[in-house]
């Protein structure tokens, strides 16, 4: 814990890089992944073909994708897009299975009554279907997120920064402290974010807030 204290500043530029790198790709992960989920839902062998694309480009090593990336991107290996590219693949791939499923967490009497009071698909899809599917979609959204945090800390191995030099550097230099606080503030970035995607899908859903009467408290009015 004293290296963190002693190189506080240099760390904390590092973590301001690696949460650029983590959070750009899930940005474009939503960007793409909302309105394609949203799509292969609708047809049964599209959905098939998308969760195994995508199962499949998860499966990829993440140090294979960013050597592959370059050459084919036209980029430097040590360009801070590689690793956005990379993990913008894994985002997409993960919140295309995710954006269907929580579609599908939507009871079937909402969207039934939906349809009786004349709103079109995609006037159901975006002001009952979404918001309804919100709280399993938060749920997908934060795995996505706490994983790319802790993916970018390969983007080292290829002279990319962010936390991940603190692991670079500490084993070069046989010098485990240094390792230890990348752990450290690794783990407390993925907490904060996680936490501030927990808020936001509570404040996106006010109804899952409301207060419930007690049995105790129905006793008594009655």
């Amino acid at each position: 814990m004293r290296y963190l204290i002693d190189n506080f500043g240099d760390i904390a530029g590092f973590a301001q890089t690696h949460l650029y790198l983590a959070l750009a790709p899930l940005l474009i992960g939503l960007v793409i992944a909302i309105p394609a989920g949203a799509l292969v839902r609708r047809v049964s062998w599209l959905r098939r073909i998308s969760t195994i694309v995508a199962s499949l480009a998860f499966t990829i090593p993440s140090l294979a994708l960013l050597v592959i990336i370059p050459p084919l991107a036209g980029i430097a290996a040590i360009d801070p897009l590689n690793v956005i590219i990379a993990l913008s693949i894994y985002s997409v791939a993960l919140l295309i299975i995710a954006v269907p499923a929580a579609l599908d967490s939507v009871p079937a009497a909402v969207l039934d009554s939906s349809d009786a009071i004349g709103y079109t698909r995609l006037r159901r899809l975006i002001a009952v279907e979404f918001p309804l599917a919100v709280p399993v979609f938060v749920a997908n959204l934060r795995v996505v997120a706490v994983t790319n945090i802790s993916m970018v800390t390969v983007g080292a191995l290829i002279g990319v920064g962010g936390l991940g030099k603190l692991f670079t550097q500490g084993y070069q230099r046989n010098y485990p402290d240094e390792i230890i606080a990348g752990i450290v503030v690794v783990l407390i970035l993925a907490l904060v974010v996680d936490r501030v995607l927990f808020v936001i899908g509570r404040m996106a859903t006010p109804w899952l807030r409301a207060p419930r009467v007690s049995r105790r408290t129905k006793a008594v009015g009655a």
